[in-house]
């Protein structure tokens, strides 16, 4: 607006006053025009409207030739007050290994206040505000004083953005992801858009965009995963958006608790979901290498239909109610956050776990099945399925950390769902189904394929036992000393 307006010497140095105390500035001018200036811009307007090509640009320069000597009417500033614990949640995502950068249109002035009152810049914290850069040498010198800096936040305008990029773009990335926070600040909504693809480019990590605007929806939508907020603004930013909330601190939970939750369960589900299938399919190799690999199925009709539906559908879906930590621990300890960053719950490693555990199972139960079995190959299938079931039931509960009483209604569904099956759709010879050794051959195998797996399973939780459940022993032990020193 300085270059919009007529002369003044009062514009600049109030506008700079105002953006010191954290008011959002606001210049307000106007130009009036007689008719004849009228009939010529409406004349020209409407020209540019009708063009063919490159109408947008045409247009944009009709308007902007009316945007010059304006009269100045007057200067606002206006407090725009964050909200609740907004502070205490930025503090949360530091701690969680979150990067935080502000990207924002208002003067430098306004941001470095915002940012300091928001403590997104600790108080103790020193401040690195890049100049105005229009050279590359000016570039050069500029990023040769922040690599001086070490553990400054970085404080830049959109335009020496711009300039920095196209002459040193790795050098100054590598510079700002190093910072403990980054301000862009006077930063149009394309220019926000860009530096979330560049952060995305130079960095290969995730990248969540948090805006309440409309001028924020280029950049929600360029980002992993776009945040908006339902504010006074409107709902361009909360429509445009992969998550809508309500106010700012709901981020932490977002991330922390769904999101922690989110992932978990998608590993286990996915995985297991891996075992169920290749389990079965070691069980029909072995049958088949065998029997001189013949092409006969083990299990025929219903058995295979059953197998992924009613008898395991249930337990297997039920893991997405497992839980590891619980939401307060997981914000009271937003370092537990970081682990996730790693990928150790859905790894190749965890991917190949998992492969040599189906193998290993669906030996056991094929090899024991043949191994017990007298006289007729369909004691074979009733004696392997039946400890199928089992196992899968068994492993789930391996695997399940937080029990959902859900989860124990699942179960026994399926278990309810087998016998019943058994009972009326003759599967199984009944004679041999009811004896005793059906019964204890199929506890022998089935303890033969998990039995070694649990105590695996004891014998990591008790010398490595995983971060979080030390944090849930320290706070259970906590929560009791509490209760017993109040009389």
């Amino acid at each position: 607006m300085a270059g919009m307006v007529e002369y003044n010497d009062w514009l600049e140095e109030e506008c700079i006053n105002l953006a010191q105390k954290g008011l959002r500035t606001l210049v307000v001018a106007r130009k009036v025009l007689n008719q004849e200036q009228y009939n010529h811009f409406e004349q020209r307007y409407s020209a540019a409207k009708l063009s063919i090509t490159e109408r947008g640009s045409r247009v944009a320069a009709v308007v902007e030739s009316l945007q010059c000597d304006l009269e100045l009417l007057c200067l606002t500033g206006v407090e725009d007050k964050l909200q609740n614990n907004v502070k205490q949640t930025l503090e949360v995502l530091r701690n969680a290994g979150m990067k935080i950068w502000m990207l924002t249109g208002d003067k430098l002035e306004t941001a470095t206040c915002i940012a300091k009152s928001s403590r997104l810049v600790s108080p103790n914290q020193g401040l690195h505000v890049m100049g105005n850069v229009s050279a590359r040498r000016e570039a050069h010198l500029e990023l040769n004083a922040l690599r001086r800096k070490s553990d400054s936040a970085l404080i830049i305008k959109g335009d020496a953005l711009e300039t920095c990029l196209q002459y040193y773009e790795h050098e100054l990335m590598d510079l700002a992801v190093q910072c403990p926070a980054v301000v862009v600040c006077r930063c149009s909504p394309t220019q926000k858009a860009a530096v979330v693809r560049l952060i995305q480019r130079h960095t290969g990590k995730r990248t969540a965009a948090v805006g309440d605007g409309g001028n924020d929806v280029s950049m929600i939508q360029a980002a992993d995963a776009g945040i908006g907020i339902v504010g006074k603004e409107g709902k361009q930013a909360s429509l445009a958006a992969d998550f809508s909330i309500e106010q700012f601190q709901h981020i932490a939970r977002l991330c922390l608790v769904h999101g922690r939750d989110s992932y978990k369960r998608s590993a286990a589900l996915s995985q297991f979901v891996m075992h169920r299938g290749l389990i079965i399919s070691t069980i029909q190799a072995i049958f088949s290498s065998i029997f001189y690999f013949s092409s006969v199925a083990l299990y025929q009709g219903f058995l295979m239909v059953g197998y992924a539906t009613f008898y395991t559908n249930f337990p297997v879906f039920s893991l997405v109610l497992d839980r590891d930590v619980s939401p307060n621990i997981a914000l009271t300890y937003p370092e537990l956050y970081k682990d996730l960053t790693k990928g150790r719950s859905l790894s190749y490693k965890t991917f190949f776990i998992w492969v040599l555990i189906s193998i290993y199972q669906g030996g056991v139960l094929m090899y024991g099945a043949m191994l017990l079995f007298e006289d007729e190959l369909i004691h074979v299938v009733s004696i392997s399925f039946t400890s199928l079931i089992l196992t899968e039931l068994l492993m789930v509960g391996l695997t399940v950390r937080t029990w959902h009483p859900l989860m124990i209604v699942a179960h026994f569904l399926s278990l309810g769902f087998y016998a019943l099956s058994i009972i009326f759709m003759h599967y199984f010879d009944q004679d041999f189904i009811k004896s005793k050794d059906f019964f204890w051959k199929v506890v022998v195998i089935t303890l033969v394929s998990c039995l070694p797996l649990y105590i695996l399973k004891f014998l990591r939780r008790r010398f490595t036992p995983p971060t979080y459940s030390k944090l849930e022993e320290l706070n259970t032990f906590g929560s009791t000393s509490l209760s017993r020193s109040q009389p």
